[in-house]
């Protein structure tokens, strides 16, 4: 159990400021995350990381020479923002590139895909890497599906170290992707892991059980079964990770690199005890162990569980993983300390640039700023019932969600309405600012919603209904470039396509009520995602369970858009 906190919402904050005050000789704080304190060499690319909170040492834990040159932190088990990730990309920027490297959870694709968009249009080449080394969460077939765990490490430190050598953008990618090609992992938890301020864990397993495949915030697991012995765990640990041998490895006189790594409450004496048996059994095989690693690398705060990570090397990998590296929770050889940066290179302007706007663009921002208000309203008088339904099959969080980036969007929409904004950089301001807030998918999706619809509100021209719609539209269309979901998969994408083809043809058609039949349609739509299987994210995993329920996403938005009517219709 999480004891120690002070507001347990600035819980991840704090963590941030404390490990950087415990290792200034290694990290320095920006806005979202840290970087390295000391200079890299110019012209070099820069390999940002990142994720959620509670995984220390990932992924601050893993910035410094020979490793990350900056990592994005968002909060508790949240994907960062796209903000946050721009934020520490541009601050580790050494001029070769940036390669974004993180886990494959959909949160962090979207907010990092964006992040990558808008550091390429402003002239920084940028790549992104997913790591997908959870052999549990998705079939072979589906390897693309997999979420990162453990693995992560190798990936991070095998790309790492090729940048740290001179490596270009293009080979520091192709090594990341090698890397993640090469590395498997899979894991067991004993029980569930408490958010500071909870009063319970976020799940239990069952006494005297395992829970075999289970994710690092919970995801569903593929069995149970009795705890074993320690040697019994190595065994099937290893024996999993043997039935997936990367293709074009020969098992016999192959060479490994093993991490044993302890999930937040198994200690250092129990992850030793049963690295005694995976080493034995690993060489049993025919292996050559190189440079394992034993110890906490990727936690879930106090989560009682292991897993086994097995990267399988080549002459090139194997390079990678033996050079040097130091940083606050991992170190390997002798690097030449690098100068230490002047803090003054790293301070960033706060407030944002307001581009001039047209009298009739700020009058559309005061109505765009209504409508806002009106969608606070409708969250918060929904927040419970929409935990409810996300409860069903996922973490009942999407209310809380919705709560936290809406009002953070209004309060920014404020400011900008304040600094005479128009209807674009007014919507700009609240899509940032309910990415920043709310964090995961939910985020970062409503950030994409507002900034397409503003994108075609423009700072010049009064609202017009086919732009809208246009608009519409085109949120749409990125949600599903960003988020990968699809008609069918029930999520907000059922209700947002749908009401955005509805709202085209009305407006095509010059029809004065085309919010309101559209607003219909998205209603449909939402209560037709009760009999759909979830295909995608978190809830994919509990699909049966879900049958019957509508998705939450989709029905707050379908809840928001209706609540939008009157005002949508009295500016017709």
């Amino acid at each position: 159990m999480t004891r120690l906190f002070n507001d347990p919402s600035e819980f991840a904050e704090e963590a941030r400021l404390g490990v950087v005050a415990a290792h200034p000789d290694k990290l320095m704080a920006v806005p979202g995350g840290v970087v390295r304190s000391t200079r890299s060499k110019p012209g070099t690319v820069a390999v940002v990381i990142g994720g959620g909170s509670g995984h220390y040492p990932a992924f601050s834990g893993l910035v410094g020479q020979g490793l990350a040159h900056g990592a994005a932190m968002g909060n508790l088990f949240s994907s960062p923002s796209s903000q946050q990730v721009y934020s520490v990309a541009k601050a580790a920027h050494n001029g070769g590139g940036v390669l974004l490297t993180f886990g494959n959870y959909a949160g962090d694709v979207l907010h990092f895909g964006q992040a990558r968009e808008r550091l390429i249009k402003e002239g920084i080449p940028c790549e992104i890497v997913l790591v997908t080394d959870d052999i549990s969460s998705a079939s072979l077939e589906e390897i693309e599906k997999r979420r990162g765990i453990a693995g992560d490490l190798t990936v991070f430190k095998a790309a790492s170290a090729a940048a740290e050598a001179g490596a270009t953008l293009a080979e520091v990618v192709a090594v990341a992707a090698e890397a993640n090609r090469r590395t498997r992992s899979f894991g067991v938890a004993f029980d569930g892991c408490t958010l500071p301020g909870a009063g319970d864990a976020l799940f239990h397993v069952p006494a005297g059980r395992m829970a075999l495949g289970l994710g690092i915030h919970g995801e569903p697991g593929i069995s149970e079964q009795e705890v074993p012995t320690a040697d019994q765990l190595a065994e099937l640990l290893v024996a999993r990770l043997l039935d997936e041998v990367p293709d074009g490895i020969p098992l016999n006189g192959a060479r490994v690199a093993p991490i044993l790594n302890g999930l937040g409450t198994v200690k250092y004496e129990e992850l030793f005890v049963i690295y005694r048996r995976v080493d034995a059994l690993l060489r049993d095989a025919g292996l050559t162990i190189v440079e394992p690693d034993v110890g906490e690398l990727v936690t879930s705060l106090d989560m009682a569980g292991v897993s086994l990570t097995l990267f399988w090397l080549d002459d090139e990998m194997e390079t990678l993983w033996r050079a040097p590296a130091n940083t606050p929770a991992y170190r390997k050889g002798s690097v030449m300390v690098a100068e230490a940066l002047d803090p003054a290179e790293f301070q960033q302007s706060l407030e944002r640039e307001v581009p001039g706007a047209s009298e009739a663009s700020r009058q559309l921002a005061g109505g765009v700023l209504k409508a806002l208000e009106i969608l606070v309203e409708t969250v918060d008088a929904n927040a419970d019932e929409l935990g409810r339904i996300d409860a069903v099959a996922g973490d009942g969080d999407h209310g809380i969600g919705m709560q936290r980036g809406c009002h953070a969007a209004l309060e920014a929409a404020r400011e900008a309405r304040d600094r005479q904004a128009g209807a674009e950089t007014l919507l700009s301001f609240a899509a940032d600012a309910w990415a920043d807030r709310a964090g995961g998918t939910s985020g970062a999706i409503w950030g994409v919603i507002l900034t397409s619809i503003g994108e075609a509100l423009g700072d010049q021209q009064p609202l017009n209904a086919q732009r809208l719609a246009a608009g519409v539209s085109a949120a749409g269309s990125n949600v599903m470039s960003f988020g990968k979901a699809r008609l069918g998969d029930k999520t907000l994408v059922d209700v947002l396509v749908p009401f955005g083809e509805c709202l085209n043809e009305q407006a095509a058609q010059g029809s004065g009520v085309a919010w309101q039949i559209a607003a219909q349609r998205a209603q449909q739509a939402a209560e037709a995602t009760a009999e759909l299987l979830p295909k995608v994210g978190r809830a994919r995993p509990l699909a049966e369970k879900s049958l019957g329920t509508p998705d939450a996403g989709a029905v707050s938005l379908s809840m928001i858009i209706r609540a939008l009517t009157p005002l949508i219709k009295s500016c017709d």
